[in-house]
């Protein structure tokens, strides 16, 4: 019995290893693009990820298998190895760069190392022997799987609190490395176990490299956010710009209307007065159109979503479009404009191509609703659709070009959500696809 234990756990456990790494990598995507959380992905998807998944750990067995008969070779092969696949895995099943999986693939089975050493070594101090520390005994197997079964409620951990941020999952592995860093320089200073003073060197210094690897990993994640936003911030300035020029264009044309509106009446007044009632008609004709534009605009009190609100609407009616508005907006908040443009415009601009992709036309329709809930905006935008959006990394495609200022993408519409403590969430289902912003706001008070 003692004999097959030895044989099949580092089987199993190489399996393992995989089906977790992967499983935190997947969260890792999940968080990154969190416009839906991970309960509302489509049971299609998570059967894929499934399958997936365990066929990796199956082939990560195999490795184990076959460094296992190989038995002269250094564990040093066996985590390449494991790496380079895992990596390959990620790369290849969710689309990752395969740098990134490389990087944390090869820390990762690292650490894993790291902790089956530590674990070892102290179940040898708290036991009085060194029999945990031989692998190829049933008591090596037992730090084995005690380090396998904390991963396993760390995953759990991170999967369960799918609103964790980056900086408190940040902090909850540098606390675990500085641990572990702390506990191997304890070793050296024990007495009770005797340990190769080369073997504690290696771990500390490996140590040391996983503590930096994890803060060059959290920085270089900070700078891609802050490269990010500051491209998001020239965007939203340059599309800013154009709308309120155009909103101004258009409050122009407006205030003439009303401007001359006096000379209008003396004109019908003196056609009318002649009896010149073709005329007169024909003249109301020819300012029903600009009258009645003015009446068809949603006036929210705030000029972007103005400009938004109204220019969507005329090019969903050239397209044929049925498009509806029902807006509650509060006024004197602490919202930007730049921020409302990121969120509403992308949300507009996605249901305008979806619904111009379906070809019968009386199929096609679009439903803003704008609520306030207490101190909270509520944006959400309903269209019709004619197949599910395309997922990539948990993240919904776009089928537009990248020429020109077309559309913010969720990802900006949920960075500016973000900065109001709100979020942006995305369903489909039956043929109709929801967008739902939440904003949280303040009043500000008009002296």
């Amino acid at each position: 019995m003692t004999e097959m234990l030895i044989l099949f756990s580092p089987i199993a456990a190489g399996g393992v290893r995989t089906v977790i790494y992967l499983l935190i990598l997947l969260r890792l995507l999940v968080s990154k693009n969190n416009f839906c959380k991970a309960a509302d992905r489509k049971e299609s998807n998570n059967r894929k990820d499934f399958a997936k998944t365990a066929f990796a750990a199956f082939v990560g067995a195999v490795i184990a298998v076959i460094f296992q008969i190989a038995a002269d070779l250094p564990d040093f092969y066996v985590i390449a190895a494991e790496a380079v696949w895992i990596a390959v895995c990620a790369s290849r099943f969710w689309g990752t760069e395969v740098r990134f999986c490389l990087f944390l693939g090869i820390f990762y089975e690292i650490a894993v190392s790291f902790w089956e050493f530590l674990a070892a070594a102290w179940l040898g101090v708290l036991f009085r022997t060194s029999v945990f520390l031989d692998n190829s005994t049933a008591y090596g197997q037992i730090a084995v799987w005690l380090v396998h079964l904390l991963l396993a409620g760390a995953w759990l951990y991170f999967w369960k609190h799918p609103d964790m941020e980056g900086k408190e999952a940040f902090r909850l592995v540098s606390f675990a490395l500085v641990a572990s860093f702390i506990a191997v320089v304890t070793l050296s200073q024990q007495t009770i176990l005797i340990i190769e003073d080369d073997t504690l060197n290696m771990w500390t210094i490996l140590a040391v490299v996983l503590m930096m690897s994890i803060l060059l990993f959290n920085m270089n994640r900070q700078y891609e956010v802050e490269k990010e936003l500051a491209k998001l911030k020239s965007e939203q300035a340059a599309l800013l710009e154009r709308d309120y020029t155009a909103l101004n264009q258009a409050y122009a044309v407006n205030a003439k209307l009303f401007h001359d509106f006096h000379n209008h009446i003396g004109v019908l007044r003196q056609l009318l007065s002649h009896q010149k009632t073709a005329e007169a008609i024909q003249y109301l004709d020819e300012l029903q159109t600009p009258v009645q534009e003015i009446t068809d605009t949603i006036w929210t009190g705030d000029e972007t979503l103005d400009y938004l609100i109204n220019s969507k609407a005329q090019a969903a009616q050239a397209g044929g479009i049925i498009y509806q508005v029902q807006v509650e907006f509060p006024r004197h908040t602490n919202l930007q404009s730049a921020d409302l443009c990121a969120v509403l415009g992308n949300l507009l601009d996605n249901a305008l191509e979806a619904v111009q992709q379906i070809p019968e036309k009386e199929e096609r329709f679009i439903h803003l609703t704008i609520r306030r809930i207490h101190q909270m905006l509520v944006i959400k935008v309903e269209n019709s659709c004619q197949a599910a959006p395309a997922e990539k990394d948990g993240t919904l495609k776009t089928s537009k070009e990248e020429n020109g200022l077309h559309g913010w993408g969720l990802k900006s519409a949920q960075t500016a959500a973000q900065k109001y403590e709100g979020t942006v969430q995305t369903f489909y289902k039956d043929g109709i696809f929801r967008a739902v912003a939440t904003l949280s706001f303040q009043g500000i008070s008009i002296s």
